[in-house]
């Protein structure tokens, strides 16, 4: 079967015909359509179930700039203060306060996606029924969908959420605050909310098709629910859920062979066997400015562009990645390193995996007919970074991130960027699994999950040996999820549900790879700071960040997170 790449063409854009009459429906608010122009058609109540889809375009991590999660980690930096939020929520204790989460915040935006998905699964039940109840109960689930991914969004953030569902207003009817009863409701615990979400994903697994019709490509099915609890398990701490989850993605999903082809959009590699859910751009209809907010300084000379270094690669992040032969690497004694051939290694970076290379521009790498130069006075040159100074689009790590950039693609100034970005792929499932039966005491199963998301960059396996205890495994599991899933929006919420952001971000500092050219022709290569001198902040109540005054005041019964 084909599996589905989630397309939400018609669900991003904002408009799209109604057949039954000379009117527009807005995707964004069916509120201001009325009910017979809705559901006078099976095409237009189908618009309308899609239209749950789009708080996944509201949290994109390639498609909305202030999204790009992994620049709050330690894995990438953007080389802005302020062009950029990401470097006030690490340096500056003053970004997060009571009532403001500052680019966290999804409080708002995610509860007014769940009351107008509340209010399409309630009309559902008063007018769907008329195309069978197949047809009913499907578009049902997909509502469910969404809003237990909405769900979703909120626990990771804040914790327990305040539970409103298209029957928990007054009367058992929608709860969209009508009723003054209505607007008072207590949040529920962060155990709850996580059943919860598990639960309806559970129901909508029951419930999915497997597949559609290729017109409605990217739907939610069973495997979509499958790999998203994988992920939300965790989450929870259910190993057992989160590992079973995982099993049965593989009637649905692979690992592709070519892990720098999963990113490109324009490749003939079916990379459908893999992403399992992605938000898929369209050339000169749905875009985004990634490749302008990420490419290297040169194409601004090159291509007669702006261009910005939104999200650079770290010194931590490069250095974590392996040689091709899978021992680590080490500035120390990189000079003396050998490859398979007993050859050489005359750079630090051309013998590192595949992975490396899929994911980082470096100093002496091709890219559009180009060598990528990052040593000071090269096209690309590495700038300290500032917090008086505009860099310019240079960067201030010594690298530039390549994945999700589409090479070739030179008409982006004009065009904007249409890659996929993914939103959930088999590769995170088999890691998800790993984790999973390592929490369970499995770690014979845990190692094969794992050895497979790295023989398919011919890196060896890793041995008993190598994990002799679950806190050897972890440390193992946690590095190969920042090489396998660098640049895909997860590792500050991994370090969160880890509860390990503090050790890793707080009094910490990001650094860089100052590079020299000699006169001889050769390199020299300087660890710097890349964080202006100041030590980066993750404070113990960052993990629940604070609620919306907003909310607290209009509703009396929510309690703040504690210390806010």
């Amino acid at each position: 079967m084909n599996n589905i790449v989630k397309n939400i063409a018609v669900a991003a854009a904002v408009v799209m015909s109604v057949s039954s009459c000379n009117d527009v429906l807005d995707l964004n608010d069916t509120t201001t359509f009325g009910d017979i122009a809705v559901w006078s058609s099976q095409s237009n109540a189908d618009a309308y179930v899609t239209a749950a889809y789009k708080s996944f375009n509201d949290l994109s991590n390639v498609y909305v700039r202030a999204k790009y999660y992994d620049n709050y980690s330690d894995l990438m930096k953007s080389s802005y203060w302020y062009l950029y939020p990401y470097n006030q929520a690490l340096l500056d204790a003053t970004t997060f306060s009571k009532g403001n989460a500052s680019l966290f915040d999804c409080w708002s935006g995610v509860y007014g996606r769940i009351k107008r998905t509340n209010m399409m699964l309630n009309d559902l039940e008063r007018y769907g029924q008329k195309w069978g109840s197949e047809w009913y109960t499907i578009r049902r689930a997909e509502g469910r969908f969404c809003n237990a991914i909405n769900y979703f969004f909120l626990a990771r953030t804040y914790g327990g959420v305040v539970l409103r569902t298209d029957h928990s207003g007054g009367g058992g009817w929608l709860d969209d605050g009508a009723y003054e009863s209505d607007k008072h409701r207590a949040r529920i615990s962060e155990e709850e909310t996580y059943n919860y979400i598990l639960d309806e994903l559970d129901w909508c697994a029951e419930n999915l098709p497997e597949s559609w019709d290729p017109s409605w490509e990217g739907r939610a099915t069973k495997g979509m629910c499958y790999a998203f609890i994988s992920r939300i398990a965790l989450y929870a701490k259910q190993w057992q859920r989160a590992a079973d989850a995982a099993e049965l993605c593989k009637k649905y999903y692979s690992l592709v062979p070519d892990y720098k082809q999963l990113f490109d959009c324009r490749s003939a590699q079916d990379n459908s066997k893999e992403i399992i859910f992605g938000i898929k751009g369209k050339q000169n209809i749905i875009t985004c400015g990634f490749d302008a907010d990420n490419r290297p300084y040169g194409d601004r000379l090159a291509l007669n562009t702006t261009v910005y270094a939104m999200a650079v690669p770290t010194a931590e992040l490069v250095d974590m990645y392996e040689y091709k032969d899978g021992t680590a690497f080490d500035w120390n004694t990189w000079t003396s390193k050998r490859d398979e051939e007993d050859k050489e290694i005359t750079d630090p970076y051309s013998y590192r995996e595949p992975r490396f290379h899929a994911t980082v521009l470096y100093n002496g790498c091709s890219w559009e007919g180009r060598t990528i130069q990052t040593y000071e006075g090269g096209s690309d040159s590495f700038t300290e970074f500032s917090f008086t100074t505009d860099p310019g689009g240079q960067t201030v790590t010594g690298y530039y991130l390549r994945k999700y950039l589409l090479e070739n693609h030179k008409t982006f100034p004009t065009e904007g960027s249409h890659n996929t970005d993914i939103v959930i792929r088999y590769g995170e499932v088999l890691l998800n699994k790993a984790e999973a039966l390592a929490e369970l005491g499995y770690l014979d199963d845990a190692l094969l999950a794992l050895n497979e998301v790295r023989e398919r960059v011919n890196l060896p396996g890793k041995t008993k040996s190598d994990a002799m205890n679950k806190g050897q495994f972890m440390e193992i599991l946690r590095h190969e999820r920042c090489v396998e899933l660098a640049g895909e929006g997860h590792r500050i919420w991994d370090l969160r549900r880890w509860r390990l952001a503090e050790q890793v971000i707080n009094g910490r500092t990001a650094h860089g790879h100052k590079i020299t050219l000699k006169a001889d022709g050769s390199y020299e290569y300087e660890t710097v700071d890349a964080d202006g001198g100041r030590k980066r902040i993750f404070l113990p109540h960052y993990y629940y960040m604070p609620l919306p005054s907003a909310e607290l005041s209009q509703n009396t019964l929510c309690v703040d997170n504690p210390v806010w």
